[in-house]
């Protein structure tokens, strides 16, 4: 995958998920990205619900066309990522079944590793007026 564009990747791993994601009433697609390349993925979704103090099974969750659409929001919303290479992608998503809607949102999660930046920081503290915070 480190050939394909990180909105390749996001079609692909949504094509991936399709029949999962078919008939899911609310849950959250959860991508973990290093380097742009998308290493894992999966859905995490609610499988029941709880009404009248019972529970019950899902009810009525996302159609085919509407995962065809999710996935585009997805894509589409890759817009909005900043300049990191290394996170994690959240989509959530439910499905309103009184009003046959469905509504989704985004959670960009950026990580940076310290380690990476060894040399910047040996500079960093080699400046004068530089408190040195370490143990």
């Amino acid at each position: 995958m480190k050939e394909m564009s990180l909105a390749r990747q996001v079609e692909f791993v949504f094509r991936q998920l399709e029949n999962e994601l078919t008939g899911a009433c609310a849950g959250t697609v959860l991508l973990q990205v290093r380097n742009n390349v998308i290493g894992k993925f999966g859905v995490k979704h609610h499988p029941i619900t709880l009404k009248d103090n019972e529970v019950q099974a899902e009810q009525v969750g996302l159609t085919r066309d509407q995962v065809v659409s999710f996935r585009g929001l997805a894509i589409e919303a890759l817009k909005l990522k900043r300049s990191w290479t290394h996170g994690e992608i959240l989509y959530d998503f439910s499905v309103k079944p009184n009003r046959k809607g469905w509504s989704a949102s985004v959670l960009y999660e950026s990580n940076y590793n310290m380690s990476n930046w060894n040399s910047s920081m040996s500079t960093f503290n080699n400046r004068k007026n530089v408190m040195d915070y370490s143990s």
